[in-house]
């Protein structure tokens, strides 16, 4: 199927198990307009605005940074901060996670535009630990952690794990910058509270349409003059758009409800986790839930496992994931599942037909002959 057949394919469905509800154009613009309305939202000039300052200083309270700096994408704010962080301190090595996004997913912008040198840290499949700090002998100018790491499912380290983690790169001099993507989502696991995770941190990096469900945007947050040259780095890398105030607004007229829905799509994972166990045809990763996102182990190749989409989505109106990768093992493949507004309100009975369906075409595909 081409990308428009698979768009249309999923939109006729009536029941889909991941992410949130989505909007239309006009639904969310329609929002949108009302909220500028009621809040008599004005026009920002290249992020100069109350609409972009006042949000800027709310999340930095939020997460107790001193300030934030609204910026267009992940991607660019997260190589800013960390060829800063390496200019800092005169040296080009970052600790990344093997697991790192900015290792998979990022085209090696930061090798291409030599922003800094990276050397890889950690175990594949497992969240940070101490020792592989520890066990590096060369020293670091900057570490990135991933909090939660969506690589390996949503796992996310220990907090002793962490607070030890956070008070080595501090007697090292080693700045400890946070790619806090889904930071939103870690809370309930560790049952602290957003400013407690952010201690400890140089820079945190947050994204506004993942779980918040906004049309774009990121936020980098740290000291005040750290930001400062950051701004210079976005505006040279193309970021300085005339105009933030749309997405800015975007999440901002939805982020505190969002925000407080947190902890009842952790413990709806939570649910969900009991449901599965009654499936042994999926294997869960991790194998208890650590955020409101996972992934879902199939013993089919993901060619199958897409194609079984399909005809579920076809026949049902049932839409099972997005999309299908190969997993280490011949023959298998892993999807994620991100625990949103569609699961929130779904019924247990609703979910068990879902799970009924998929697991009896994966029986029959996994059959031999």
């Amino acid at each position: 199927m081409t990308d428009a057949e698979l768009s249309k394919l999923k939109s006729a469905c009536h029941t889909l198990l991941t992410g949130h509800r989505a909007l239309s154009p006009a639904d969310t613009f329609t929002r949108m307009a009302q909220w500028c309305e009621q809040h008599q939202v004005d026009f920002d000039t290249y992020g100069d605005g109350p609409v972009v300052q006042e949000f800027e200083q709310k999340i930095a309270s939020l997460l107790g940074m001193e300030a934030g700096l609204f910026c267009i994408t992940g991607t660019m704010t997260q190589a800013t901060a960390l060829r800063l962080a390496t200019q800092e301190r005169r040296s080009p090595l970052v600790g990344l996670h093997a697991s790192s996004h900015i290792l998979i997913h990022e085209r090696s912008n930061f090798q291409t535009l030599q922003h800094f040198q990276s050397i890889t840290l950690g175990q594949p499949h497992r969240p940070w630990a101490l020792k592989d700090l520890t066990s590096q002998v060369e020293p670091l100018a900057a570490l990135q952690i991933e909090l939660p790491m969506r690589e390996i499912g949503g796992q996310l380290p220990t907090w002793d794990e962490l607070e030890a983690i956070k008070a080595h790169c501090h007697a090292h001099q080693i700045h400890l910058h946070m790619d806090g993507a889904r930071l939103w989502e870690a809370a309930a696991f560790y049952g602290k509270t957003l400013k407690e995770i952010a201690h400890g941190f140089d820079t945190v990096y947050v994204s506004f349409y993942k779980g918040m469900a906004g049309m774009a945007g990121a936020m980098l947050l740290g000291k005040p003059a750290f930001l400062a040259k950051a701004k210079v780095w976005i505006h040279r890398l193309g970021g300085n758009v005339f105009r933030r105030t749309p997405y800015v607004a975007s999440v901002a007229m939805q982020f505190d409800e969002r925000l407080a829905a947190m902890p009842a799509y952790f413990q709806r994972t939570q649910q969900l986790y009991d449901i599965l166990h009654h499936y042994p045809q999926f294997r869960t990763n991790p194998a208890q839930p650590q955020a409101n996102m996972l992934h879902l182990h199939l013993p089919v190749a993901p060619e199958k496992a897409i194609a079984i989409r399909n005809t579920i989505a076809q026949q049902h109106g049932i839409w099972l994931f997005n999309n299908a990768v190969a997993s280490a093992l011949p023959d298998s493949s892993m999807f994620e599942w991100y625990v949103g507004d569609q699961l929130l309100t779904m019924s247990d009975e609703r979910l068990r037909q879902a799970l009924d369906l998929f697991a009896n075409a994966l029986e029959s595909a996994s059959t031999p002959g």
